[in-house]
């Protein structure tokens, strides 16, 4: 504002009055300033006019850049956020950087909520950071009664995809796992759950795999050597999924014909015409929407210097078929 004030010849309370757009400046000296302003290409910093009110207006979010559905999750997000009058900070976990690394940043920012997309940390390690600012989990289901969850209903996706395959006349379902990843033990246990209400204990088969093309891949070539070879696979999420469609390609499978597949998340990826792959569709834009509502609802109980218990909500998933599954070979 000094600048400002020193290129348009005027004190720079005056300027101050201008940003403000509060009374006491003529209209020509406030179209003069403003000139002025935009010839030198002022930008207010509206951080520190809130961090001299006591408040940042950011939500820090940490989040995994490789999976495409959490990029889906971040659109949402910054949507939300900027309808409520708030900004987001994003900080990224990768190979090379922890969660409490991502965490650590975003506080050192003065977020005033943090939202976690597929949290790993242990539940007492996101009970001691809300006990300093509010905390949201996406995509993890958690139970606290400090801190707040928004995730798909997991273990309902997975009983849909197998009724999807015994619908299809499939008895030979194979599942996929990735038990670390947010959504993995209830997805698990979906499958599990489905398969013994059929009657089909005895034709489960899960093998460990992971959140990517690799972790689908490596899967999928160690479940055609089993004997007999399932005729339907579930995997953990799309990705996965691609990585399994591929590799069975490349062994000599063809998909649907010898092979059914369903992904989860219904992510971009899976309705390129390439793939077209049928999955369990999650809303991503719903997850950030009821994310925001629940860090600004513990914020508003904060200010209001009253106890908000832990709010948990599953949202629904929807099979979306596409033309990666298909009814069973009467050859098989």
């Amino acid at each position: 504002m000094r600048d400002v004030a020193r290129a348009a010849g005027v004190s720079q309370p005056l300027v101050s009055i201008v940003f403000r757009d509060v009374p006491g400046a003529s209209e020509e000296t406030r179209a003069h300033v403003l000139a002025v302003a935009a010839e030198l290409g002022y930008r207010r910093d509206e951080r520190a006019r809130l961090l001299r009110q006591g408040r940042s207006r950011l939500l820090g979010v940490a989040f995994e850049p490789v999976q495409p559905f959490h990029g889906e999750i971040l659109d949402g997000l910054h949507t939300a956020a900027q309808q409520r009058g708030y900004d987001m900070v994003l900080s990224a976990v990768t190979p090379h950087r922890t969660e409490d690394a991502a965490l650590d940043a975003l506080l050192r920012d003065r977020c005033e909520a943090l939202v976690l997309l597929g949290s790993a940390l242990p539940q007492t390690r996101l009970e001691r950071i809300s006990t300093t600012l509010p905390v949201v989990s996406v995509t993890r289901a958690f139970d606290s009664t400090v801190f707040d969850s928004v995730a798909a209903d997991d273990h309902r996706g997975a009983v849909l995809a197998v009724e999807h395959f015994l619908g299809l006349g499939h008895r030979r379902i194979a599942y996929i796992d990735a038990d670390r990843e947010a959504g993995g033990a209830r997805r698990r246990s979906g499958y599990q759950d489905a398969m013994t209400s059929a009657g089909l204990s005895d034709q489960m088969l899960i093998v460990p795999g992971a959140a990517s093309e690799a972790g689908g891949a490596a899967a999928i070539t160690r479940l055609l050597a089993h004997d007999p070879a399932p005729t339907a696979v579930i995997a953990f999420n799309d990705r996965c999924a691609v990585g399994v469609i591929s590799q069975a390609r490349l062994l000599g499978r063809r998909v649907p014909d010898d092979l059914s597949v369903v992904g989860f998340d219904d992510s971009e990826q899976a309705s390129l015409p390439y793939l077209d792959l049928t999955s369990l569709a999650q809303d991503p834009r719903r997850l950030a929407r009821t994310a925001v509502d629940l860090a600004l609802r513990r914020l508003d109980a904060t200010a209001e210097d009253t106890a908000a218990a832990g709010e948990h909500i599953l949202l629904p998933t929807q099979l979306v078929p596409r033309t990666s599954t298909a009814p069973v070979p009467a050859s098989l």
